[in-house]
Order: structure tokens, then sequence, then C-alpha cells
């Protein structure tokens, strides 16, 4: 069942949102060569504790998530584990997934940034998944369907040579990190649920160089491409208001 937020809620969400959004700004400028994925989470964890906020992610699971950000460097896909073994090297993209928990509500995004110089068509990859986002976020309108939006992000990302991840989708938030509906990143227009306002869904197109076959890694967490090659993630906490889409979390 999906649960609409009053306008009050989405107000509480929308303050979450814009303390995690304000993390994430200090966080990115971390990525660069020679900084361990260890590092970037324990920056996190001060910073949660310095707004009043609570990570979403810690303890998550089963098995239980043991971090407060997930770090992904070039063709892990999501939920890569920090650990101080895992350095940032020149050229490399790093995809940071980050939620927290403030006054009861969760708010969840993603970004994915360069360390150093990265090529034309690395910096095209990463443009060309928030143009999908974007492109997905528009069709967030009363009345739309569901699948207009995944529909939007899937006509971007393979009109410019990409796949998209299949078996991983965006999904609502509220009380709980991940609610009702699922919001695939691909899928035929003027199909699925009736969009109303009220609703509040965190969209993730998750946009691979290569195929969209994934693998899950022995930690039983990193999960990344299955021909080894570049994947992006970007995310927002978006909630469908009067005046259309709101984005509530999000670089």
């Amino acid at each position: 069942m999906i649960y609409y937020k009053s306008p009050d809620e989405i107000e509480v969400m929308a303050e979450g949102g814009r303390i995690l959004t304000r993390i994430s700004r200090d966080i990115k400028e971390m990525v660069q060569p020679g900084i361990s994925t260890k590092d970037i989470d324990e920056r996190a964890v001060v910073l949660f504790k310095k707004n009043g906020m609570e990570p979403a992610f810690l303890n998550y699971g089963r098995p239980p998530y043991p971090a407060t950000v997930c770090t992904s460097i070039n063709h892990e896909v999501v939920h890569g584990i920090p650990s101080v073994k895992r350095k940032v090297n020149e050229g490399d993209i790093v995809s940071i997934d980050i939620g927290g928990i403030y006054r009861g509500f969760c708010a969840d995004m993603a970004f994915t940034a360069t360390a150093g110089e990265v090529s034309l068509k690395v910096k095209e990859l990463i443009n060309s998944t928030r143009e999908a986002l974007n492109a997905g976020i528009n069709k967030m309108i009363a009345g739309n369907r569901l699948y207009d939006i995944s529909a939007a992000i899937q006509g971007v990302a393979e009109k410019k040579g990409y796949s998209l991840v299949r078996d991983l989708v965006g999904h609502g938030i509220g009380k709980n990190l991940h609610e009702a509906p699922q919001v695939p990143n691909f899928g035929k227009s003027g199909t699925g649920p009736v969009l109303k306002e009220g609703l509040v869904i965190a969209i993730e197109p998750m946009v691979n160089v290569g195929g969209y076959g994934i693998v899950t890694a022995d930690d039983q967490w990193t999960i990344s491409t299955a021909d080894g090659k570049l994947s992006c993630h970007w995310e927002k906490t978006v909630a469908l208001t009067g005046d259309g889409p709101r984005v509530l979390a999000g670089l």
C-alpha cells in the first residue's frame, strides 16, 4: 500500500532532505585521489551527529550494513562498503549513496563524483545519468502514471547507448527507508499506478556503459556490473505536490 504524505509531513521530509544534501556536498569534496572510502564514511558520521540526523543505512538489512554511507567505485553499481584499504585513484568515479532519518522520516540520495581528471566518455556517462533522472522527475505530475517516470529515464539512457540496471529499483520513502511503490528505471509509459499528490519517492537510475547484468560480492552487499564496465548512480528524494514535483534531497 502506498502511504501518501500530508503537506506537514512533506515539510519535515524537506527539512531532513536539506540537511542530507548539505552533508552530501561536504563529503563530495572529499573525493580526491589517495583518500580511502573509510575516510569518507568517517566524515559522514561526524556530520550526521553535528546535524542531529541519524544514519538510515547503518545496521540496515540482513546481513546488517556496517557503515553510514555506500561508496561504490567504477564498475561497482551500489552498496560498496567503505574500507581503509580501499583507496580512490586518479580517474576513478565514486558513487556515494547516503540516507538519513530526521524527526522520524527518511531521506535518501546518491551522486557520482570524479577523482581528478576523467575522460570525456566518463563525463558523458555522469551527465547522461543526471539527465535521465531529471527526465523522470519531470514526469512526476498528478494524473500521470508511475511508469511514465520509468519510461522517461529509460528513453534518455538507452538513446545514448547505455543500459539500465533492472534488478534494482527506486522506491517509496517516508517513515521507512523503503516503501511502496517500487520505481523501476525502465517501463512502458501510460502504465502503472496513477500519480497522486502526497506521493514521495526516491528515483535512482543506475546507468551502465555495458550490459545491465549485475553480480553481488562475497560481502553480500557490494553489487557490480557483470561485465566489469563502468556504472553511474544518481538519486533524489522527490515529493509530488500541488505545484508538481519537489526535490526534497539531492545534488
